[in-house]
């Protein structure tokens, strides 16, 4: 067993927001868990090719929007999945940051950084 804090880990800064990787490739789990913060009036275009991903909303607002423009309101108590290793614009609302959980599988490494650009989808 092993116990481990937001406190003890350095943020890593991925472009509009911060994320703290809690459990990681490293740990021997099987999949990564994340404490992610997306700043207020953001939009980040994302793809996981190398990960499953499934973000649980613990505070704030935004939206989840699928490359199709299907939007997805995103508030506390919302999950979404990426089991399709889905291109999507993670988008938080203009008054509020967006508070989320961050599952991967397989596990992230943890010092992955997305490279934002208006030119197409970040990705890892």
């Amino acid at each position: 067993m092993f116990v481990r804090s937001l406190d003890d880990i350095a943020p890593v800064e991925w472009g509009n927001g911060t994320s703290h990787r809690l459990l990681t490739k490293s740990d021997g789990m099987g999949f990564a868990v994340a404490d992610t913060l997306v700043r207020k009036g953001t939009s980040s275009a994302l793809q996981y090719r190398n990960h499953l991903e499934a973000c649980y909303c613990v505070g704030g607002s935004g939206e989840v929007v699928e490359k199709d423009g299907t939007r997805h309101k995103i508030t506390k108590g919302t999950i979404y999945v990426l089991d399709q290793h889905d291109p999507h614009y993670l988008i938080a609302s203009d008054d509020e940051d967006l508070l989320l959980v961050s599952i991967f599988n397989p596990p992230i490494v943890g010092t992955e950084k997305h490279v934002l650009s208006e030119d197409g989808f970040s990705q890892y």
